[in-house]
């Protein structure tokens, strides 16, 4: 198992995968194969293959908006896949869709493969980074749902997701929850004061997980900032994010992720392991 250096440095590496089986639909009235410009970071120090965490962003956002938290990911010793989602981007012909969101699962999926594909070619550019068999999903808002979706709904499981995190998500209704053996570790965070998707949303989906799994309240915290500019609070996400995926991935104690996770007056970590 890898064991890269703390502060690992980063590279990165841009794919323009293109899954020419579906279809993006555009609000300007236009439409054409799903074409999902994926952003890759890697650790360039540390020994290879690393854990894989690919990260969704949320609805009328672009990757580069959470570029300081999945900076820290990479740094952590992971590779950190962020596709822009055709439909949903800020940059979307006509302006982002949320009605597209339902296709996104399976986008992520896709990318996924294209990954271990290009993981596996001798010659390509990301030849030997990815650790196959650790796997994460991640995501922010839709994003998130994205992400929950992936790991434990009915018609859009990824059995190859090892982890899931869920950065002020909801779940996709009306799929069911997967209760099933080896169900992947949840770590699901919420801010306290999220206008956008209310803190019960996200209860809710931590009820609906099996063990174990973990909920980060954010407290006084809105939908973007704990994650983008809101410094001190994304200092916590970073450290609890990091020490989740460590303990999973990496091995190490729970203590560290327990001890992440306190931070009076700022977060509370409930606890399901």
């Amino acid at each position: 198992m890898a064991q890269p250096a703390r502060q690992a440095t980063i590279g990165l590496r841009v794919f323009h995968f293109v899954d020419r089986s579906r279809t993006a639909r555009f609000r300007n009235g236009t439409s054409g194969p799903r074409r999902l410009t994926t952003y890759v970071r890697y650790p360039t120090t540390g020994r290879a293959p690393f854990p894989l965490v690919v990260f969704c962003h949320g609805f009328d956002l672009v990757p580069r908006t959470y570029e300081r938290l999945l900076d820290a990911w990479t740094r952590a010793g992971y590779v950190v896949a962020a596709p822009v989602f055709p439909v949903e981007n800020a940059d979307a012909p006509g302006g982002a869709d949320e009605a597209d969101l339902v296709n996104q699962p399976e986008d992520v999926s896709f990318v996924i493969s294209q990954l271990l594909s290009a993981d596996r070619r001798p010659q390509g550019r990301l030849h030997g980074l990815i650790d196959r068999d650790q796997i994460a999903v991640a995501g922010h808002s839709d994003g998130g749902e994205t992400a929950f979706a992936v790991a434990y709904e009915r018609r859009y499981l990824d059995w190859r997701v090892r982890l899931a995190l869920v950065l002020s998500g909801a779940r996709l209704p009306p799929e069911p929850v997967i209760q099933r053996h080896a169900s992947p570790p949840l770590l699901a965070a919420q801010g306290s004061a999220d206008p956008i998707n209310p803190a019960r949303v996200t209860r809710e989906l931590f009820l609906a997980a099996a063990r174990p799994k973990y909920m980060l309240t954010l407290l006084g915290s809105g939908h973007l900032p704990p994650y983008t500019d809101d410094r001190r609070r994304l200092a916590v996400v970073e450290r609890v994010t990091v020490a989740f995926l460590d303990h999973y991935f990496k091995g190490a104690p729970l203590r560290r992720l327990l001890a992440a996770g306190r931070a009076p007056g700022l977060a509370r970590l409930t606890s399901r392991p």
